[in-house]
């Protein structure tokens, strides 16, 4: 059964989204997201350093934090997931509840890209 989204995420307006270089480096991206059921979702590019290090090793961890990245909270263990195509209209959806800024960029954005991130 999967996990559910740690308490310390819900209402938050940011996470920080850590990934792994393949020398074990942790960068850590403060990053809008959406939430639905058991699984937050991403939106970001597919040529940015996150979505690459996502193909290269899916465990990530995610926390609560400010718009510059400060981490407000506890760490927790996830997977992500890059979405096909067909997935990717219930992610943005999830994002644009959230955000309205989110509604109006939507048109010029340039973020081709959205992660599922699951909890174990």
């Amino acid at each position: 059964m999967p996990g559910t989204i740690p308490e310390a995420i819900h209402g938050q307006k940011y996470i920080s989204l850590t990934t792994l270089r393949k020398n074990g480096v942790k960068v850590a991206t403060p990053v809008w997201f959406g939430e639905d059921g058991d699984k937050l979702y991403v939106m970001t590019r597919s040529d940015m350093g996150n979505t690459k290090r996502i193909r290269n090793n899916p465990q990530v961890t995610v926390a609560p934090c400010t718009i510059r990245g400060r981490v407000t909270g506890p760490e927790s263990a996830a997977t992500a997931r890059i979405l096909p195509a067909d997935e990717q209209a219930h992610a943005r959806q999830t994002v644009n509840r959230k955000y309205w800024l989110a509604r109006l960029t939507s048109p010029w954005s340039r973020a081709d890209a959205f992660l599922e991130i699951g909890f174990p």
